[in-house]
């Protein structure tokens, strides 16, 4: 089993939004992404998408594009994006899902050799544009990322893997609660995206308090899926 990651698919199947208005780079971004996944992915791996998956209101809207991503091979994990607006209830999402995709909102996924656990994220305190409305969305998104992992820890020992969309460490080179919390879990590795055009001079990446991290927002990634290999070490809760 191989696991690769992507975020910001910004899918619009079924109201068609052209993405190269945010740069040439993006002309047939899609078609690109399918060209590499085919390549890459086998049946037996697994592809984590951290956020940002379709650009519709509604679960209906969203439809073509889940399904357009279920045709693909290996198994597909997501979590929410700040656009992903059609994400309703977790029940009525793994309803409609293909066999080999699933979402994580307050659980993990079990994948063999690791628990895969997540959760949005936001804005850290840090950032210019945090406001005081903002601090109660951060210390939800805080809850979450705990009670995932909690869920995971319980369930096995097995070394984890965290999706978070929006980046969970900063230009400033802040250490946000969100890692703290992965810190103390004893997570391997964090895979997040959100970051595009310009913001992608602000990314981090590699070990940060022993965590490895990967930006895999498809602009940054040339719009071809990252190998994620986290290294395995003893776990030390």
């Amino acid at each position: 089993m191989k696991i690769y990651a992507i975020s910001d698919l910004h899918l619009s199947k079924s109201d068609p939004k052209p993405m190269n208005i945010f740069g040439n780079a993006w002309t047939d971004h899609w078609h690109k992404i399918r060209y590499d996944w085919r390549n890459k992915v086998n049946t037996d791996d697994v592809v984590l998408i951290p956020g940002d998956i379709s650009w519709a209101i509604t679960l209906e809207g969203a439809l073509p594009d889940l399904l357009e991503i279920g045709e693909l091979p290996g198994k597909k994990i997501l979590i929410k994006g700040n656009h992903d607006y059609w994400w309703e209830s977790p029940t009525k999402i793994r309803n409609i899902l293909s066999h080999n995709m699933f979402i994580i909102q307050n659980d993990f996924i079990d994948i063999g050799e690791y628990n895969v656990c997540g959760t949005r994220g936001w804005l850290l305190p840090e950032d210019d544009r945090f406001k005081k409305d903002d601090e109660k969305i951060y210390k939800r998104e805080l809850l979450r990322l705990e009670m995932s992992l909690n869920k995971a820890v319980k369930a096995s020992d097995k070394p984890i893997i965290v999706m978070i969309h929006y980046p969970p460490v900063n230009e400033k080179n802040s250490i946000s609660e969100f890692v703290h919390i992965m810190k103390r879990f004893d997570v391997l590795a964090c895979v997040y995206g959100h970051l595009h055009g310009e913001s992608l001079k602000n990314t981090m990446e590699g070990s940060i308090e022993g965590i490895d991290f990967y930006n895999v927002s498809c602009d940054y990634l040339d719009f071809s899926l990252k190998g994620i290999t986290p290294v395995k070490r003893n776990r030390i809760i």
